[in-house]
């Protein structure tokens, strides 16, 4: 997978964030302290909904 960091990532050493990986259907997260360990994966849509309701400042359940 090609794992993404954000560009707004914490300075220094930039291991203070999530990374995201797109597959065809699904976007993985992990922590990037601990890539090793297992990630979570979403449905994309589900995903980019919960993007869009934190650029958009509401909360999510």
């Amino acid at each position: 997978m090609n794992w993404r960091k954000s560009t707004y990532s914490d300075g220094g050493d930039g291991d203070t964030c999530v990374e995201i990986a797109a597959l065809a259907a699904r976007i993985s997260v992990r922590d990037s302290k601990v890539p090793a360990r297992a990630s979570l994966s979403f449905h994309t849509s589900a995903f980019t909904a919960f993007i869009e309701s934190v650029k958009q400042g509401r909360k999510t359940s």
